[in-house]
């Protein structure tokens, strides 16, 4: 495949190494003569282990060659990776100058070309860069003639064994919206050993700010236990590792799913011990100070969004912490609902679990001495929650929910505290007897 790369950084010079070992045809394109001057030589631009001798090798079997002139490039070939830098502006907006800047000369190559050209941004950006910077540069270029199919497939390269992960990558992430592009990637990847990822072109967009964040986090997280460790006379070290033993619930995937708040009777009660513990030794954990905010603002948000439907009567499918559970302990929906009825909103609940725990189980004592006025609200069945509610509440993605998902009428509105963890299919599968089209706003 003969490919054009734009921008010789860090990420691009490794990319259009990489490419070109695997065998493409690959035309760098860059701003600095003297970064073309060097890869021309073989040599690398960057300092990263193994790249010069790569460059050489593939320069030297013709295989990457680099110019300044963007639009030769372009007419060579019949894919474009865009991999130009990002900086920073104020406040932590992108600058995405050298995007728009590179849309416009891609365009202006493709300018009356009857074959249609691949455009593929590798560059990190925010969701809705692709479409409304990128593509409309192209088109702006081209006088509206270029023929073009767009792709976002962001890197996963570390400073220092870039070579290795690009080769080795934990995925290859594809954004794009038809199969023939997303044929053309897997293509392009074919000798790459990772696991490819086709989703829409936002999705990919978010994906790589999703991994950084998600990593400076783990730093953080890391650094402030470590500090805790130090004052309590615990070896942070031994911690962290034993820690990341743990691949079934700490190092997985496990609580990575959008949803609601937590709550129970460990989460909460844990964390505040932990900044009871570094206060009293007088040591600074913001990130983990920021924890509880975090998710109450989550609950607020929520009452926020019942509230701002304007109706009174609420139905709430599911009160527990989490499904499959009586426990009610520091449970958020709890929360949400005393809120609610606070505003003077009038509910009804659903939750088997809570009701036979109400009679039997160990709840019983909690919800009289505790929340005695809520035990009041519980239905007994999903048809007097659904002939009640003019906004359901879905706080768990039980079977309940999926039913009450499937009575209810066009007129009720959906507040889906779970963000889609009733999947797709449970909803149809629930609205066959009734298939009525359901407003849903997700918190």
């Amino acid at each position: 495949m003969k490919v054009t790369v734009f921008g010789l950084g860090y990420v691009g010079c490794v990319t259009a190494a990489c490419l070109a070992k695997a065998g493409h045809r690959v035309f760098g394109v860059d701003v600095s003569q003297d970064k073309v001057d060097m890869i021309n030589a073989g040599r690398a631009p960057i300092v990263e282990a193994g790249l010069g001798e790569l460059l050489a090798e593939v320069v030297g079997a013709g295989r990457l060659s680099a110019t300044t002139d963007g639009s030769a490039a372009v007419r060579e070939t019949d894919v474009a990776l865009i991999c130009v830098g990002t900086p920073g502006l104020g406040y932590g907006r992108p600058d995405v100058t050298a995007i728009d800047r590179v849309g416009q000369q891609i365009g202006t190559a493709l300018e009356g070309r009857d074959r249609t050209f691949t455009v593929v941004l590798r560059s990190t950006v925010l969701p809705g860069t692709t479409e409304r910077v990128l593509q409309p540069a192209i088109m702006n270029g081209s006088r509206g003639t270029a023929r073009v199919k767009m792709a976002m497939n962001p890197e996963f390269m570390r400073e220092g064994t870039s070579l290795h992960d690009f080769e080795f990558p934990p995925l290859i992430v594809v954004g794009c919206a038809d199969l023939e592009t997303a044929s053309l990637m897997r293509d392009l990847y074919v000798d790459v050993k990772a696991p490819f990822v086709e989703t829409s072109i936002k999705t990919a967009e978010l994906v790589k700010y999703s991994c950084n964040a998600y990593h400076a986090l783990k730093v953080c997280f890391a650094n402030e236990m470590g500090s805790l460790c130090d004052a309590l006379g615990a070896d942070g070290q031994e911690v962290m590792r034993i820690f990341a033993m743990d691949t079934k619930l700490n190092v997985s995937a496990a609580y990575l799913r959008p949803g609601f708040a937590f709550g129970g009777s460990c989460l909460p009660k844990d964390v505040r011990a932990l900044l009871w513990a570094a206060k009293d030794r007088e040591v600074e954990v913001p990130l983990l100070a920021s924890v509880m905010p975090s998710n109450e603002h989550q609950i607020k948000a929520a009452v926020d969004a019942v509230l701002r439907t304007g109706k009174r009567r609420i139905g709430v499918a599911g009160l527990a912490f989490k499904p499959g559970t009586d426990d009610l302990r520091e449970s958020p929906v709890v929360t949400l609902v005393e809120q609610l009825i606070g505003k003077g909103r009038d509910l009804r609940i659903l939750d088997k679990n809570v009701s036979f725990a109400k009679l039997m189980g160990a709840n019983r004592r909690y919800i009289e001495a505790e929340i005695p006025h809520i035990a009041t609200l519980l239905c007994d069945d999903v048809e007097a929650l659904v002939e009640h509610a003019e906004v359901l509440v879905v706080g768990s993605a039980n079977t309940d929910a999926v039913k009450a998902l499937g009575l209810i009428g066009p007129e009720c509105e959906v507040i889906d505290l779970t963000r889609g963890a009733v999947s797709d299919g449970q909803r149809k599968a629930a609205r066959a007897a009734q298939p009525a089209p359901v407003v849903v706003r997700r918190t």
